[in-house]
């Protein structure tokens, strides 16, 4: 065998064995979901998820049933909204004042196109379902800025809520999540979706199908579709949701919902295309009913090992 063959021989060897150590290292069960007696005992298979980091666990309780790199810190997308609606809903101000739509006062850096006309006005409450169940950008800054002490003070609130929350991993910067320095981890995710689960407004506005948002001064309407299909699938009671996508990000989820009528909490960050984390809540949901594993796309596979590579050379 010659020194070129021997060469190649070994690169391929040498990646072979860090692709088995970084699938070693992301799939980290943290025991049988029927250990918490919501789910039957069983042997389960691994669960095969798409994303590169997840938390899966019982609504009610702190246990987790699986985490996969659940502690590395990570970009989180607009995933940061959840926090936004907790912030507005805790200033306890009118939901039915009507606010005036501002341009933003500060750079982003990501596309920050909106359909809302500068100078007009909607209430809080519409401002707040847009963002939960559509996404709108807009809509959050707008929000800061009539929060008492504008939008610096909101986002100091922000992270003083995740720090009663015990996100020790978590630091926002902005309230849509249009900042690559908006990070977090998956562990901390978990504890925030189970305590957006507790706010009503929440549930309702982040599960909203549709939405005709009615602005005045000057008078018009806006359509928003929620950007979760699971909302309207028939086979799915999502009681929480939110997606989330920056190039820094990936694909984002983060959902509350019911398995065999038990509320489950789902985080999912760092996907690669539209659905894959819609394929890993349908990956979760089999596992926790049925015990298996699943199997993940090729293509998202690929994109997996490439994030945990480069993960665990920036270590």
């Amino acid at each position: 065998m010659g020194t070129h063959t021997v060469t190649l021989a070994t690169r391929w060897l040498g990646r072979l064995i860090c692709a088995m150590a970084c699938t070693a290292v992301l799939a980290l069960p943290a025991g049988r979901a029927g250990e918490s007696g919501i789910f039957p005992e069983r042997d389960r298979e691994p669960l095969q998820l798409a994303s590169v980091h997840a938390t899966i666990g019982p609504l009610e309780e702190e246990r987790v049933w699986f985490g996969k790199r659940a502690d590395d810190v990570t970009s989180v997308a607009s995933l940061t909204k959840l926090m936004t609606a907790m912030v507005v809903l805790d200033s306890e101000r009118p939901l039915d004042e009507w606010l005036t739509i501002v341009e933003r006062t500060h750079e982003v850096e990501k596309n920050a196109y909106t359909r809302m006309r500068i100078g007009s006005e909607l209430t809080r409450a519409s401002l707040l379902r847009i963002a939960l169940m559509s996404s709108e950008n807009l809509a959050t800054h707008v929000l800061a800025r009539h929060h008492p002490g504008g939008r610096e003070a909101f986002i100091q609130d922000m992270n003083a809520k995740a720090r009663s929350l015990g996100m020790t991993s978590t630091r926002f910067v902005d309230s849509s999540g249009l900042s690559a320095m908006s990070r977090s981890t998956a562990s901390d995710m978990l504890k925030m979706v189970r305590a957006a689960y507790h706010y009503d407004h929440i549930r309702r506005f982040s599960t909203t199908p549709h939405h005709t948002a009615r602005f005045r001064a000057p008078r018009y309407t806006l359509g928003y579709g929620n950007t979760n299909p699971l909302i309207n699938h028939p086979r799915w009671d999502v009681q929480v949701s939110k997606t989330g996508y920056i190039a820094e990000a990936g694909r984002c989820l983060v959902m509350v919902a019911e398995v065999d009528g038990h509320p489950v909490a789902m985080v999912f960050l760092n996907s690669h295309g539209t659905r894959s984390p819609l394929g890993d809540a349908g990956r979760t949901r089999r596992w926790l009913t049925t015990g298996e594993g699943g199997v993940v796309a090729a293509a998202a596979r690929k994109y997996e090992q490439q994030q945990a590579e480069r993960l665990g050379g920036d270590r």
